[in-house]
């Protein structure tokens, strides 16, 4: 019980700083992007217009950038206090790529941020305005290297394990950085951070259009960060569809959890919206009614998997069970036999160490062709019920939903902006942006949404990996520290309230700024003088 407690204290805490912690992130990359694109307006037109704005938005970047430094240095520091097992085990391989995130992207972004943010009319224009690209450049690289790390998590590759150190040791450097779910899931994660910011950044301008007030600026940023926001709309619906390409050739039970697919088929549906059984389960209650209520469409599940609307898609059952055929042809085993495997590797790796301490080298070689046999199964070795290796699908199937239907809603809300904020500049006798009140106020109310959008496609991320801290190779049980669990809970709790007070500091400050404002000049008069 105490092992179980403190498993689900230090899942907790680490899933609370996580969470916190990419309040922060995408709000960076987004309006970095934002404040970068409005700068090379200046350069180019050289009006002080977008010198102010550009000035603005960079305020807004730099107080948030503070904040989530700070917020992420934490988060790796629990990866050796509550997670030492999983630090020991992988620390080759994971260290690699964060070491390299701190010596260059960390060191590039934080160089060119004080010249970005301290360096107006110290420098010239043209290194002001390459530093604050750098700025940006380095935190999507240093986004790059954080992404590359929790790919190898969700896909280990370039790795052999070494049962001297009980270790695993990178072989293979490029198999790790080009690791096609990293690939994937920077490509989804950068982008869709974009779309954060643009969303936030036109959210803030509809404040404005509804105070009536820095009209201009209002209407110039909503046409600047729509335009942004719906290239990154739409890129981000095409990542994710590669990164549902690799969920489905990596972590099968993963995407069968998101869609509550119990038993697999060829043609695959895809649920539009429903209410997934919470009595059924694949192992625990298989013969369960799946669903309360399903809207599906035909296919389309097979479509998004494997870009075959005909491809088989295993369900939930179909992996725990075993027997079917996977992609490359070969037959997938039990889960059953696959824990059994991996308790035959537990136990070679401890003979093979008992013969290399008694100086049996036969005997030592012996056992460890055993484990290499079966070190593929690992992982299942410390499985005690194959029960758990079925993720939460209630909170899969419905976090799941609620990113792509804001996603798709972000695209219009972002269409729309473009439209109006357009037609407003060009032919303001004609159309004016501030009569439609309902649309500043959906802009603003848009500011939680994409939060909550954002939040939601880590929870599918991290939740649908579980039980596994490494996929397939190391559950998150064998993973955490010796602790007693109830100094992780105090732990906790010191960390919610230290969270919530930056959070709250950083939701102040940047409240702050908006309603002093950017020092624009209004080209546009009051609604009232029109």
């Amino acid at each position: 019980m105490l092992l179980s407690s403190l498993v689900d204290w230090s899942r907790i805490m680490f899933a609370m700083t996580a969470m916190y912690h990419w309040l922060f992130v995408p709000l960076t990359l987004g309006m970095g992007l934002v404040m970068a694109i409005a700068e090379s307006k200046y350069l180019r037109t050289k009006e002080d217009f977008w010198r102010e704005t550009a000035k603005f938005w960079q305020k807004i970047f730099g107080i948030n950038f503070a904040i989530g430094v700070a917020t992420g240095l934490i988060l790796e520091f629990e990866f050796g206090t509550n997670w030492s097992n999983y630090s020991h085990f992988v620390g080759d391989i994971f260290g690699a790529p964060l070491a390299i995130e701190g010596i260059v992207a960390f060191f590039l972004e934080a160089t060119f941020f004080v010249v970005m943010f301290f360096g107006w009319g110290k420098v010239s224009d043209r290194f002001h305005h390459f530093a604050t690209w750098m700025t940006i450049l380095g935190a999507t690289i240093s986004a790059w290297w954080i992404l590359v790390a929790n790919g190898w998590m969700q896909n280990p590759a370039g790795m052999h394990f070494n049962p001297d150190t009980v270790r695993n040791e990178m072989i293979d450097f490029a198999a790790v950085a080009l690791n096609p779910m990293a690939v994937a899931k920077f490509f989804h994660s950068v982008i869709s951070s974009w779309l954060l910011g643009a969303v936030v950044a036109m959210g803030i301008c509809g404040y404005y259009l509804l105070k009536d007030k820095r009209n201009r600026f209002a209407l110039e940023s909503i046409k600047l960060a729509s335009t942004l926001g719906i290239v990154a709309s739409v890129l981000t619906i095409a990542t994710g569809h590669l990164s549902a390409n690799q969920v489905a050739e990596y972590q099968p039970m993963k995407l069968a959890a998101m869609e509550n697919l119990q038993r697999g088929q060829q043609g695959a549906p895809l649920s539009l919206i429903g209410m997934p059984n919470k009595d059924a389960h694949p192992v625990l209650a298989p013969e369960e009614k799946a669903w309360n209520f399903n809207l599906e469409m035909p296919k389309v599940l097979s479509f998004l998997a494997f870009n075959d609307f005909n491809a088989y898609v295993p369900g939930m059952r179909d992996i725990i069970e075993g027997g079917y055929t996977k992609r490359d042809g070969t037959i997938a085993m039990s889960a059953d036999d696959r824990i059994a495997s991996g308790k035959v590797a537990i136990q070679a790796l401890a003979d093979y160490k008992a013969a290399k301490k008694a100086g049996d080298e036969a005997a030592a070689a012996g056992y460890r062709q055993v484990l290499d046999e079966n070190f593929v199964n690992f992982g299942y070795g410390f499985i005690e019920n194959k029960a758990d290796l079925v993720p939460n699908v209630g909170m899969l199937y419905y976090t799941f939903r609620i990113m792509v239907y804001l996603s798709v809603f972000f695209l219009l809300v972002t269409i729309l902006g473009l439209i109006f904020s357009k037609r407003t500049i060009t032919k303001p006798a004609e159309h004016d942006m501030r009569r439609q009140g309902w649309f500043s106020w959906v802009m603003l109310i848009s500011i939680p949404l994409v939060y909550i959008c954002s939040q939601c496609g880590w929870i599918v991320a991290e939740v649908g990996r579980q039980p596994w801290a490494i996929q397939e190779v190391l559950p998150v049980g064998a993973a955490i520290s010796d602790l007693n669990a109830s100094s992780v809970q105090v732990t906790f709790w010191i960390f919610v309230c230290f969270f919530t007070a930056m959070l709250i500091a950083d939701i102040c400050i940047m409240v702050h700024a908006v309603k002093k404002g950017p020092r624009t000049d209004e080209a546009l008069p009051a609604a009232s003088e029109r």
